[in-house]
């Protein structure tokens, strides 16, 4: 009752309260009936005005819209990082002094991001979830209100904690985490606790999605810088040049369509650096880079082929998720003694859309694969990490990015985009205009 109190009217009424019932006392020794009577009717009074006071509905909502604001204000700094290990257990510490639960606990779909509280040795940070409350608030998307051990899941361990509540923390639809709160009584869950519980949730959750948009516009910039300069390499644009210059007396229309290519191909990367395209315009715009590449090596040196099932050229994608990895495959893959042929498929499979890159070059060991793996998460590499960070911020946590490979018989690199009924259409027939 008191906790809904600022400091100042609580001191208010215990010296009041300490004014009546010392004239109680006084009355009491005095025996004056008449005092007495009016020292009773006064704590009454202040009693009923008390508890009024604090249950006053829109003073209730404004107290629990105050506490809303601190918290997050106090964890917007945290979340900006995303909910890692670090800022989840930071997160349930500022949560925890907020609710009357006895430990807060936050995970993602697999593991304990973080936790504050009593009994932390049996809640270790990342370590893998182990409640069925859990998985099923994971699974079905909706609060979880336990009054019993079992409940919990909670069976097999010694622990004080009778009840609990588990909320999902939704972001972009997708349920991507829990945040978790521990009791010893379940007497401490009521209306109040459970609606504090949800609002710190859908705090989270905006605070998340507000943290991946600026990420995403960080991304984007930084993609289009990366973009130009991917393709603005000094080598690159000399050995077009050169290439171009070379069949001015050899070949002088080949020489000008090469050079109206070019222009169209910078034009490109100018004006889509960041835009989203149709999977034809990515295609169109890699066959222009591959066809610099067949004019400076031969044709039977360098060749590309490919197979895109029906309707998935009008899916929209990040610009630039193709190109870079067939430049990968022509500046790392293209062997002296043999050609390079390079092949791009794009088919369904359980109604789940992948593009795949498949090259026939020297291919790379395990070790440099997972290394590069790893480094594609990580900042080097920057084209496959570019990729990988387009397709996740663009179609979401379902996307990603495999590569397969193996030493002198090639690599595929495969993009999962996700399922092709959410995925973005091409409305209008831009086939002329790629």
């Amino acid at each position: 009752m008191l906790r809904n109190l600022s400091l100042l009217e609580i001191l208010v009424i215990m010296v009041t309260a300490f004014l009546a019932v010392m004239a109680l006392i006084v009355a009491l020794t005095r025996g004056s009936w008449v005092v007495l009577a009016i020292c009773v009717l006064g704590i009454i009074g202040l009693l009923a005005i008390l508890i009024r006071h604090t249950i006053n509905p829109d003073r209730l909502r404004a107290r629990q819209s105050q506490r809303m604001l601190n918290i997050a204000t106090s964890t917007l700094t945290h979340v900006r990082s995303g909910l890692n290990f670090e800022s989840s257990e930071a997160v349930c510490r500022l949560i925890l002094p907020a609710t009357s639960a006895n430990a807060v606990a936050i995970t993602d779909d697999k593991i304990i991001l973080g936790y504050a509280g009593l009994e932390k040795e049996n809640h270790e940070i990342g370590s893998p979830i182990r409640t069925r409350a859990t998985m099923s608030a994971l699974k079905d998307n909706n609060m979880q209100v336990l009054t019993s051990q079992e409940d919990i899941g909670f069976a097999d361990l010694d622990t004080s904690f009778r009840a609990a509540i588990v909320v999902p923390i939704v972001l972009k639809e997708e349920v991507v985490g829990t945040l978790k709160f521990y009791y010893r009584s379940a007497k401490k869950i009521d209306a109040t606790e459970q609606a504090v519980a949800s609002g710190l949730s859908s705090l989270l959750a905006m605070q998340l999605g507000l943290s991946e948009l600026e990420y995403q516009r960080e991304l984007a910039t930084k993609m289009e810088l990366k973009a130009l300069q991917a393709q603005i390499k000094p080598h690159f644009l000399f050995n077009t040049i050169n290439t171009i210059a070379s069949f001015i007396r050899t070949d002088p229309a080949r020489a000008r369509i090469l050079l109206r290519e070019f222009a169209t191909f910078y034009r490109r990367t100018l004006e889509g650096s960041m835009d989203e395209i149709s999977l034809e315009q990515e295609y169109h715009q890699t066959m222009r880079y591959l066809g610099f590449e067949i004019a400076r090596f031969g044709a039977d040196r360098v060749s590309m082929s490919s197979d895109i099932e029906p309707g998935l050229e009008k899916i929209r994608v990040p610009a630039f998720i193709i190109q870079p990895i067939v430049e990968n495959a022509v500046g790392h893959g293209l062997r002296e003694d043999a050609p390079l042929h390079i092949e791009i498929r794009a088919y369904t499979v359980d109604g789940e859309v992948i593009i795949d890159i498949i090259d026939d070059g020297r291919g790379m060991s395990e070790t440099t694969r997972e290394s590069t793996l790893r480094a594609s998460r990580k900042g080097a590499g920057v084209a496959l990490k570019n990729v990988d960070d387009r397709l996740r911020g663009f179609f979401g946590r379902q996307a990603c990015l495999e590569i397969r490979s193996e030493l002198g018989v090639g690599t595929k690199v495969s993009m999962k985009l996700g399922p092709i009924s959410e995925l973005k259409v091409d409305e209008y027939d831009q086939s002329n205009n790629s």
